[in-house]
C-alpha cells in the first residue's frame, strides 16, 4: 500500500469515529428530549386526572 493510501484510510477512520460520536451525542439528546416531554405529558395527565376526581 502506497503512503497516501494509508493516510487516506487512517483519514477515512478518524472521520467516521468522529461521526460515530457526534449522532451518539445527538441520540442522547433525542432520547432527552423525549423523557422530558413524556414526563410533561404525564404530569399534565396526573393533573387533571387529580382534578377530576377530587371535584
Amino acid at each position: 500500500m502506497s503512503d497516501s493510501e494509508s493516510e487516506n484510510k487512517q483519514r477515512d477512520k478518524a472521520i467516521a469515529r468522529n461521526e460515530a460520536q457526534r449522532e451518539a451525542v445527538s441520540s442522547l439528546r433525542v432520547s432527552s428530549w423525549a423523557i422530558g416531554a413524556a414526563l410533561i405529558a404525564g404530569l399534565v395527565v396526573f393533573a387533571i386526572v387529580w382534578v377530576w376526581l377530587r371535584r
